[in-house]
């Protein structure tokens, strides 16, 4: 698995914390930014991870700024791209296996360090349920097909 990881500068502490998460298991991850605390604008960190993902260059992603909701919306207007914000066990678990979440965003303002790694560790071990939420994210796809602007 290959996992593409932004942030602004409100996510930047967290996303180091989650940084030395994946790499003490293995996951192969890149740093798309930001690189301090320095103020930044989430949309800046949030368009690249989420077209690497759109475009298959890694499997997922995981945004972070200072509530999750931000990067999030930035995030999802790019074609391909289902970003959840989660911010609890349950719901990471669900926005994989109901929703296919390609992308996790959370708020480092929100969530401890150690909840994230939760949240992050059950997020990528979650796999998509399929069967009818298949038929359902088709759904997503085609409305997302609708109104794609070329």
């Amino acid at each position: 698995m290959r996992v593409a990881i932004g942030s602004d500068h409100g996510g930047y502490t967290l996303k180091e914390h989650i940084k030395a998460y994946l790499d003490g298991k293995g996951i192969a991850f890149q740093d798309f930014g930001s690189i301090s605390e320095e103020s930044v604008d989430y949309p800046d960190f949030a368009l690249p991870v989420a077209e690497a993902v759109s475009r298959g260059e890694f499997d997922r992603g995981i945004l972070i700024c200072g509530t999750g909701i931000g990067i999030g919306i930035s995030a999802n207007k790019v074609h391909g791209i289902r970003a959840a914000q989660c911010h609890d066990t349950f719901s990471a678990r669900m926005s994989r296996e109901h929703n296919d979440a390609n992308i996790l965003t959370m708020g480092a303002r929100v969530v401890g360090p150690g909840l994230a790694q939760d949240i992050v560790e059950v997020w990528l071990a979650t796999g998509f349920a399929g069967g009818r939420h298949a038929r359902r994210v088709d759904k997503i796809r085609a409305i997302e097909d609708k109104y794609r602007k070329s």
